[in-house]
């Protein structure tokens, strides 16, 4: 997708100059936003108000834990005021709804030395314990900062410990990045500001291969969904989610 700007001839520009002074942007201006495409936005399901957790629970059954807080229009864990990783107060979180072929974004910033990940094609059931038994995951990390970031496959922007991005566009610690997550009757697409990091099919011989070669190889249900829930990870760090949607293929 490509961002696109109206410019007015050149004449009015050359105008507005003569009768302004140079412009400062601001913070917030300068801030990574949702793209902004030719698409029609009725095409694309906001899966957050910026108000409430409606559309999300907590994996497993019940309501989102406490940990779990909403800001300023940012969905937030608030490791600081919570009891290690995925406890009662915080857990991974999934949507209410199942999506199979689909384009999924989401803007997120990561605190100091954090780790966290959105996980897709989860299958939520009894007999998976946790939403990484069945979703791959899409890193998200302080490579700069977290230790996961010395193994290779590990950092932002990877498919977690499965394929290793082609390059890395994350932004420094306290930025908004772009997440997506491209899923087309089997081809993946994980893209990072803009950038396609990674690119591969899913369910093929070459699939398996990858997963039996990963820590994910004794685990019977990984990967092999094709419909699922989407899933925002608790790792026990401080992590923001903002502008999340969805638009079905």
């Amino acid at each position: 997708m490509l961002k696109f700007r109206y410019v007015i001839g050149g004449l009015a520009i050359l105008m507005a100059g003569a009768c302004s002074g140079p412009k400062t942007e601001t913070a917030e201006e300068t801030e990574t936003q949702m793209e902004t495409t030719t698409e029609p936005e009725s095409e694309w399901i906001s899966l957050f108000d910026g108000q409430t957790f409606n559309g999300w629970h907590k994996y497993g059954g019940g309501k989102v834990g406490n940990a779990w807080k909403i800001e300023n229009g940012e969905l937030y864990l608030d490791a600081a005021n919570k009891d290690g990783w995925q406890t009662g107060d915080g857990g991974d979180i999934v949507t209410d709804q199942e999506f199979e072929n689909f384009h999924f974004q989401a803007e997120w910033k990561i605190a100091p030395n954090g780790n966290s990940g959105i996980i897709f094609f989860v299958n939520e059931s009894p007999e998976y314990d946790y939403c990484w038994q069945t979703g791959p995951e899409m890193q998200v990390l302080d490579n700069d900062g977290h230790p996961d970031a010395q193994i290779i496959s590990h950092r932002a922007g990877d498919l977690y410990d499965l394929i290793v991005s082609s390059e890395e566009t994350v932004k420094p610690v306290g930025e908004w990045n772009l997440a997506e997550i491209i899923a087309d009757n089997g081809n993946l697409t994980l893209r990072l500001n803009g950038v396609d990091v990674v690119k591969t099919t899913m369910w093929t011989p070459e699939w398996e291969a990858l997963i039996a070669d990963s820590k994910f190889k004794d685990m019977p249900g990984f990967g092999k969904f094709k419909k699922g829930k989407i899933a925002l990870q608790d790792h026990g760090d401080i992590v923001y989610y903002r502008n999340i949607r969805i638009k079905e293929l």
